[in-house]
């Protein structure tokens, strides 16, 4: 089964303009963009076929090509990422049995991740895109509430059903729960890792549906799915001892920095 993974990335980010070029300095001292680390963590996924960055921007385009990736161009239309993905798809043929989207904010996505996020919707022929949900701890959702706390917009958080298909995706903390929680307590919430894996008919008749009226509200893409009938089947990940965050706001680049130096990462 063909696998390509796609990295949408575009320059004028609302709360973040030029985010793909943004240096991280890692663990060594090394210091690579976003953009670059991003593709990093896309060509350490196993099994996969193709792996391009996909953007409407020459200053993206240059640098992302002066590291090795291949880059598709697309037009300034995208309304979000997973346009973008379908525009890179149909532009090379249509033909892979599943496109990844690992968006390019997302540098610390384990390799795990994208594997067993692969390994879920091939087990779910039912569903027409997956995505992974990584079980909160103590940290991490003190992390997501202090943001809230401070208006920021940081992670978003996920509910499902007992067959894991979502009920709900929303950048507020979901479910509900009084409970304090610190350290490593495991915690009834679900941060969703902005990752997704797409069935090329799904992927192809997103672009058609207008945006509903949950995805512009809560700015999330994965919501016109659902608004539009589609199965999302969220795939629970273990981080294995990794911390996860995504780079959305300028804050961000030290917090993940200093992920990168407690994991040894380069």
């Amino acid at each position: 089964m063909s696998v390509l993974i796609a990295i949408p990335a575009r320059y004028a980010s609302t709360r973040y303009p030029g985010k793909p070029l943004v240096p991280l300095t890692g663990a060594n001292g090394t210091s690579m963009t976003l953009i670059e680390r991003s593709w990093r963590a896309a060509i350490s996924v196993s099994g996969v076929d193709r792996v391009v960055v996909a953007t409407d921007d020459d200053r993206i385009r240059e640098a992302a090509e002066s590291f090795g990736a291949e880059v598709v161009m697309t037009s300034d239309t995208c309304r979000n990422g997973t346009e973008r993905c379908a525009e890179t798809h149909a532009s090379l043929g249509g033909d892979h049995e599943i496109v990844v989207n690992l968006q390019g904010d997302a540098p610390l996505t384990p390799h795990w991740f994208v594997e067993d996020l692969i390994s879920g919707l091939r087990n779910a022929p039912d569903a027409g895109v997956a995505t992974p949900v990584l079980r909160c701890d103590g940290n991490a959702l003190n992390g997501l509430l202090n943001d809230r706390k401070h208006d920021r917009v940081g992670g978003t958080t996920a509910v499902f059903g007992n067959d894991h298909s979502a009920l709900y995706f929303s950048k507020e903390v979901i479910p509900f729960t009084s409970d304090i929680y610190a350290g490593a307590d495991p915690t009834p919430v679900f941060h969703h890792v902005g990752v997704y894996a797409y069935r090329p008919d799904a992927l192809a008749a997103y672009p058609s549906w207008p945006s509903g009226p949950l995805e512009t509200l809560e700015g999330l893409e994965q919501l016109r799915f659902m608004e539009n009938g589609r199965k999302v089947l969220c795939v629970e990940v273990e981080a294995k001892g990794r911390q996860f965050w995504e780079l959305n706001n300028p804050q961000d680049v030290a917090k993940i920095e200093e992920m990168m130096t407690a994991m040894g990462l380069e």
